[in-house]
């Protein structure tokens, strides 16, 4: 186990550089099974999220080399199954991403239900609706699910709702599909537009990447390449919300405004400061905050990945602010860790009231996923005295070296390695 002791009262201050995204990095080593020959992915962050993947993409017989920092090489020529293990798959909810590539180019797939952070029931319906609309027989057995096909063919899918992981398989499936898919209602994130990027320069034909309506032009091959992975919005507006938390001004260098336009806007209707330029962006804390009312929502609305940051900032607002989650029943898990260091929070049903007090003190937390962990850090980093925040395995799953960084920018934390 990793913990952080965190010595709050200390303001982020300086620049800090936005690494590649991992909700792009991930789903993109799973495409490399699509390609014939070597694909490079570069900015790729150097988090425990990527290994996992590394390693189930290993256990396939995809070659897999860090050839320099940042930057895989894979190579899916020697792939041996198209079995993927319980024990990586429960590790990671992503990796349930290998089945599409799977079933699209050796029409077959047997992947065991995702796991990952525990943020309520993750459903993979609408993944096997597509894979069946595709043509593809598909079966759930012993916490398997095993799809079989003797070759796709291009269908319409329309989601009754939008699911990113769905949009992801069923996009890289109808790749190598024979005719044209169009997917409905298809997820629009940055990362699926960065996907399907990757995924043009490979040779597929795709159009719509970041809309409502992909429509997919199957091909007999894709083959390898170059890419690199876009900017990591979450990882941005979690620093930038950190600046605010802690009264500080801190730049994200490379990130993507455009990326965060519902984030950004909220930041400015809290009173602070944002700058927006060619070098990145960047928020100048002003006091008071002020107070919101949110809804997160899929993109381009607010997303819920950056809701516990943002809960973590509102704490200290002046007055009372609203947070409504929509996408996960179980991303509230980390409010009464946040109350442990002195906020107001009241949850009812999916939503929170967060009434803003004066002050945070230090106190023992523990971090129940990714980004309500990065949160806790950040309301350690306003609190006066010290907080040991555990379950840092959890953080690093999405921030590369995230107590080395932040003590850049002034944060005064020393990791504590091996203890209960």
């Amino acid at each position: 186990m990793t913990h952080l002791l965190v010595r709050g009262g200390r303001r982020l201050h300086g620049e800090i550089a936005a690494l590649g995204a991992k909700n792009a990095a991930l789903p993109m080593m799973a495409a490399a099974i699509l390609c014939q020959g070597d694909v490079e992915v570069r900015n790729v962050p150097d988090i425990a999220d990527v290994r996992v993947m590394a390693d189930l993409l290993r256990s396939l017989g995809v070659r897999v080399e860090v050839t320099a920092p940042h930057t895989l090489r894979l190579n899916s020529d020697g792939v041996h199954t198209t079995r993927a293990s319980y024990d990586l798959v429960r590790r990671l909810n992503a990796s349930f991403d290998v089945a599409g590539p799977l079933l699209g180019r050796f029409g077959e797939a047997e992947v065991a239900l995702p796991g990952g952070c525990n943020l309520g029931q993750r459903r993979v319906n609408l993944h096997l609706e597509a894979f069946r609309a595709l043509g593809a027989e598909v079966h759930r057995l012993h916490g398997f699910v095993q799809a079989h096909a003797t070759g796709l063919v291009g269908t319409r899918i329309l989601f009754p709702h939008v699911s990113v992981g769905a949009t992801k398989n069923a996009l890289m499936a109808a790749c190598l599909a024979k005719g044209v898919t169009v997917i409905e209602n298809a997820a629009r994130e940055p990362e699926i537009e960065d996907l399907v990027e990757f995924l043009q320069a490979r040779g597929a034909r795709i159009r719509g990447g970041g809309t409502a309506r992909i429509e997919i032009e199957g091909v007999a091959a894709l083959h390898g390449g170059t890419h690199d992975i876009i900017a990591d919005r979450i990882e941005t507006g979690t620093f930038l919300a950190m600046a605010a938390t802690s009264g500080g001004d801190v730049l994200v260098r490379g990130g993507r405004a455009d990326h965060l336009e519902a984030v950004l806007a909220q930041f400015t209707r809290a009173g602070q400061s944002v700058t927006v330029d060619a070098s990145g962006v960047r928020l100048t804390s002003r006091r008071p905050i002020r107070a919101l009312d949110v809804t997160t929502a899929p993109h381009p609305g607010f997303p819920t990945d950056l809701h516990p940051p943002l809960v973590a900032m509102l704490v200290l607002a002046d007055g009372i602010s609203v947070v409504r989650e929509t996408i996960f029943d179980g991303r509230f898990m980390y409010v009464g860790e946040l109350v442990r260091l002195g906020a107001n929070i009241r949850i009812s049903d999916h939503v929170a009231i967060v009434t803003g007090v004066k002050f945070l003190a230090g106190a023992p937390v523990e971090a129940p996923d990714i980004r309500a962990g990065a949160a806790l850090i950040g309301a350690a980093l306003a609190a006066e005295g010290e907080s040991l925040v555990t379950g840092i395995d959890l953080v690093e799953r999405g921030y590369e070296r995230i107590d080395e960084r932040l003590t850049m920018l002034g944060a005064d934390i020393v990791r504590v390695e091996g203890t209960d």
